[in-house]
């Protein structure tokens, strides 16, 4: 037996930033079965191919039967998925009549590699014989594996946040550098503050900073930019997910970015729960944007909370190139800047 002061140091948990799972050390496991079907639904809906016969998509996916999760055992990180999926698949003809057909997927799974997946693409019993069949077998399915590719791509990057967490060591050396880091200028305030993660229990340094854009359009036209999903995938030129409403969800730039509106005041005022995908899990900034009408022009003001300390750079450039510098280049609302 080990004497005082001398036992395993994987159970010592006063090195631990949040006194658990000292080093890695124990199994702990996340569930993604909830959040991978919805993923799922939103990629496979994505699926349109084109051809000399005509146009096919997936319109409607009626069973996601399995389960997902991620576990962390001795520092590594294992990913277990395995999911039977059903979709229906509409073609239209040149000469506008519509098919219908069917999709099975019987093994997605951790097990599988995507050359080894079994993809089913038929035609419903009571269709007559149509060329749109041999397009989606051809097109469709390579469609098909692209979406299923990208979940697993943002299962990985969404789940792995979080489950190895830092050191006490480290955190402390991230809040001395947030503690020595101050900018102040004419166009950008920031401070420093140390939040808690809820999900993980960790101590994470942030900051808060503010950047000023002029645009050369009225508050509505500029307040609807961010709530209509037309608009938002006009701008960031990927396929979006945007809820315009209060408490509704948004997921752009692939899923990249995500996040839901707490608070809208129309023309007025957004206030959003902002995240880049690969922050840990359950750790959201507030952004607030105010529009202020400066009679021909008006004046974006946005506050962003809680931002990670490491992350407040790439959020700041993320912001001025995929959102300000991008709405005015689609739109037309290019002003100097402010």
């Amino acid at each position: 037996m080990a004497k005082w002061g001398e036992g395993d140091p994987r159970w010592i948990v006063e090195e631990r930033a949040d006194a658990t799972n000292v080093n890695n050390w124990h199994w702990t496991e996340r569930d993604a079965t909830n959040w991978s079907q919805e993923v799922l639904n939103e990629f496979l809906l994505k699926v349109r191919v084109e051809g000399e016969e005509g146009v096919c998509q997936i319109t409607d996916v009626s069973k996601i039967d399995g389960e997902a999760s991620i576990n962390n055992r001795k520092g590594k990180l294992i990913f277990f998925y395995e999911w039977s999926i059903q979709a229906t698949w509409t073609g239209t003809s040149k000469n506008g009549i519509k098919y219908k057909g069917n999709i099975e997927i019987p093994n997605l799974s951790d097990e599988n590699d995507m050359d080894d997946l079994d993809i089913s693409i038929t035609a419903c019993k009571d269709q007559p014989p149509t060329s749109l069949t041999a397009l989606m077998k051809k097109k469709g399915e390579k469609e098909i594996k692209l979406a299923l590719a990208s979940y697993i791509a943002h299962l990985k990057r969404e789940f792995s946040q979080g489950m190895i967490l830092p050191t006490a060591d480290e955190v402390d050396k991230q809040q001395q550098q947030a503690r020595t880091k101050v900018k102040i200028d004419t166009t950008k305030i920031q401070s420093s503050t140390i939040v808690k993660s809820s999900s993980t229990g960790v101590i994470i340094p942030t900051v808060t900073f503010i950047l000023k854009e002029t645009f050369l359009s009225s508050p509505e036209e500029l307040y609807n930019v961010f709530l209509k999903q037309e608009m938002v995938q006009g701008f960031t030129r990927l396929a979006a997910f945007v809820e315009g409403e209060r408490g509704g969800k948004f997921r752009l730039l692939e899923g990249n970015v995500q996040g839901e509106f707490a608070e809208l005041v129309p023309d007025k005022k957004i206030v959003m729960k902002w995240r880049f995908a690969a922050w840990p899990a359950g750790h959201y900034s507030t952004v607030t944007l105010n529009f202020i009408d400066r009679g021909q022009e008006t004046q974006l003001t946005l506050e962003a909370k809680g931002v990670p300390t490491s992350e407040e750079e790439r959020m700041k450039e993320g912001w001025q190139r995929y959102y300000f510098d991008a709405i005015k280049q689609t739109f037309g609302y290019g002003a100097r800047i402010y």
